[in-house]
């Protein structure tokens, strides 16, 4: 079986240099708010290109702190409409609601999966990258919230960006963590002290905040793997075009290539999905889908009563082949002359 993606092969890359950094945080007696988070945060924003960068537990702390700030600094209010994709993961959709906000459900551009074009009254965007292709919007007033869970490695555009470093994602730790970047120094000084109980200063609380840190340990992998992370994105790029020069089945419907897409997944589309699904499972590759049901179907928000054709159709066609760094020259061959897809 061709697995669709074996973390232990793509970590097993980075050694000694990964169990090296480990030890180092180990050794050193100090694993929270130290300098390997600052030093990943330095690193991050850098190769971001931002000027800010704040290292917090997961990514949908991440979104979640990004809105939470917005709401100190005045910038949002309680049931203030946030846009956002249909088609995303339900994380997304979270993030708002935790923060009262109300998120308007808008349909993606099915060739591309993302938003691309705003028509309705909001006060922000939370524009997903989804599988890693960033969405191209036209130039607007509102807030830009960019979710870049699935997109390490693409400049962010937005007013304030969050990444998740699940252990799959392209910078993956291994563990849970996730950051925000932006160059709004106010709005970070904030998120710092909402991931912090809402501290700044030891004992002294400003806000109402949260148990939200970067471990020293995953900002120690992090900065590992975050040296060859255009490298191993490139690696992905490869794989990708020659799955789309190469896969001929008429039935699929390929992804279309970017110039600011980092190939977090490739996502086909069939209509014969399961099917096809099925079939690639007996003969040997491994497939995963994402994502099976739709956030507004999903029992937390079935109260909103949505209609969205294109998101439901979407859910009902796309199917991620295995696409990732460490691939072998032997599987891909194999999963291209695949009856399935060939």
């Amino acid at each position: 079986m061709i697995p669709f993606l074996p973390l232990n092969r793509i970590n097993e890359r980075f050694e000694p240099e990964l169990s090296e950094a480990i030890s180092r945080v180990v050794k050193s007696g100090w694993y929270l708010r130290g300098q390997e988070t600052e030093k990943f945060e330095s690193e991050f924003a850098a190769f971001c290109e931002a000027k800010n960068c704040v290292g917090v537990a997961n990514g949908l702390d991440a979104l979640t702190l990004i809105f939470a700030a917005y709401k100190i600094l005045g910038k949002l209010s309680d049931g203030d409409r946030v846009i956002v994709p249909a088609n995303t993961y339900i994380a997304s959709i979270m993030a708002i609601t935790k923060n009262n906000l109300t998120p308007v459900f808008v349909e993606p551009n099915e060739d591309t999966f993302n938003l691309d074009a705003i028509s309705k009254d909001a006060k922000a965007i939370l524009s997903v990258n989804l599988y890693g292709r960033q969405a191209n919007l036209p130039k607007n007033d509102l807030l830009l919230i960019e979710d870049c869970a699935q997109s390490a490695g693409i400049k962010p555009k937005g007013d304030a960006a969050a990444f998740s470093f699940y252990p799959s994602k392209n910078l993956g730790a291994l563990g849970d963590g996730g950051a925000v970047v932006s160059n709004n120094d106010e709005l970070c000084e904030i998120i710092r002290a909402l991931g912090n109980y809402g501290s700044k200063k030891k004992y002294i609380n400003d806000y109402l905040g949260f148990n939200s840190r970067l471990d020293e340990i995953q900002a120690a992998v992090l900065r590992v793997k975050l040296k060859r992370l255009n490298e191993d994105n490139k690696k992905r790029n490869e794989i990708a075009l020659r799955y789309i020069a190469e896969i001929k089945n008429p039935n699929i419907i390929l992804p279309k290539p970017s110039s600011e897409h980092v190939w977090h997944l490739f996502v086909i589309r069939c209509k014969q999905r399961d099917a096809l699904q099925k079939r690639l499972t007996e003969s040997g590759v491994e497939t995963m889908i994402h994502y099976p049901i739709p956030p507004h179907l999903q029992k937390p928000y079935k109260h909103l009563n949505c209609e969205l054709p294109i998101t439901e159709m979407l859910a009902n066609e796309v199917l991620s082949l295995p696409l990732h760094q460490a691939m072998s020259e032997e599987e891909i061959e194999r999963i291209l002359i695949n009856p399935c897809l060939a």
